[in-house]
């Protein structure tokens, strides 16, 4: 039917990945500063672990379906979407505040980009949520310049992935990662470029960050951990450092004994925050500071998409499964059609 499309559902509107299910649903009605996108592939991210399971605070105004990030081709447009100037047909990627897993997406189009002819499908369904985290981060949280120091933890999540090489081409003085293994440590060493890595398993990556940099410590740390990694940012963080909190795959309660005084003596400034919350005009101005400081690097080679694995958007739950496994390195894609 016309107005019906498939779309990824989930049995009982929460559950584990093997409640995740394709399924018929209305096809979504662009509003006039929307386009109507076909699908061609989406990118997974932890989020949607956590929404699937019902511990994810979802904005008002997204749809039941999971996905963020996307890419596709641009079927119909609202009469009043002429932001980026899109045309019925343009090949584009974007971000969204839900409904990527389906075959049609309702988007606004201050969240779509044009998709770069030297990127694939899938490679570009994979750049929206994760680099534009990684740019939020770096730059309109962490005041990231020229020649300082920045520390991503979970160096081989995507995120990490695409900010050591942000940090990198624009000339951070030195990028630490923390990781779980050594086979992650080398691969953001020699293959994404950072300085050195600490695995947090075996090592106290606190001191010997401070070792590394002759007792300063870091200009930005970058955290998806959260409470396990909370007095660490302390200790390893530099007089007048920023912490960018992003996640808590850690927990979020701290130990008791936790000492909060480096905040005072090191003038730290601690800041959460969050891209699916914000208002369109926020995302707008990241997709636009994406695409100066990231895609002309990507589309000439400089920087690289990592996807580590293509599915049919028909193996949703083998997909959720790999990236609860934590054994990735780099995107995992479903294509659909």
């Amino acid at each position: 039917m016309a107005d019906q499309m498939r779309a990824v559902a989930i049995k009982n509107n929460t559950g584990p990945a093997t409640s995740l299910h394709i399924t018929n649903i209305p096809k979504p009605i662009p509003s006039p500063t929307q386009a109507l996108v076909r699908i061609k592939a989406f990118g997974l991210n932890r989020m949607d672990l956590l929404q699937r399971e019902g511990r994810y605070p979802v904005p008002p105004q997204a749809p039941a379906t999971l996905g963020v990030e996307f890419s596709g081709v641009v079927e119909t447009l609202g009469e009043d979407s002429s932001e980026g100037s899109f045309k019925v047909g343009d090949s584009v990627f974007g971000l969204a505040y839900g409904g990527a897993y389906a075959e049609y997406i309702a988007v606004s189009t201050k969240m779509l980009m044009h998709k770069p002819d030297e990127l694939s499908w899938e490679e570009a369904a994979g750049i929206p949520e994760t680099w534009i985290t990684a740019t939020q981060a770096l730059y309109l949280i962490g005041g990231f310049a020229a020649g300082k120091s920045v520390l991503w933890h979970a160096g081989a999540s995507s995120v990490s992935i695409a900010g050591i090489q942000l940090a990198r081409q624009e000339g951070a003085g030195a990028i630490y990662v923390t990781a779980s293994s050594e086979e992650k440590i080398r691969f953001c060493v020699d293959e994404l470029g950072a300085t050195k890595g600490f695995n947090y398993k075996t090592q106290d990556w606190s001191q010997e960050v401070l070792k590394e940099t002759g007792g300063k410590g870091l200009d930005i740390i970058v955290d998806f951990v959260g409470a396990t990694h909370f007095q660490g940012n302390l200790t390893a963080a530099a007089r007048d450092g920023r912490i960018v909190h992003l996640g808590a795959m850690g927990g979020t309660k701290l130990p008791e004994g936790t000492d909060i005084m480096p905040f005072i003596a090191k003038r730290l400034r601690f800041e959460g925050s969050s891209l699916r919350s914000r208002d369109e005009g926020y995302q707008g101005k990241l997709r636009d500071t994406l695409w100066e400081h990231a895609v002309p690097a990507i589309r000439d080679g400089r920087m690289k998409v990592f996807v580590e694995k293509v599915l049919p958007w028909e193996r949703i739950v083998e997909a959720h499964e790999l990236m609860e496994s934590n054994a990735t390195k780099g995107k995992i894609i479903c294509t659909v059609g």
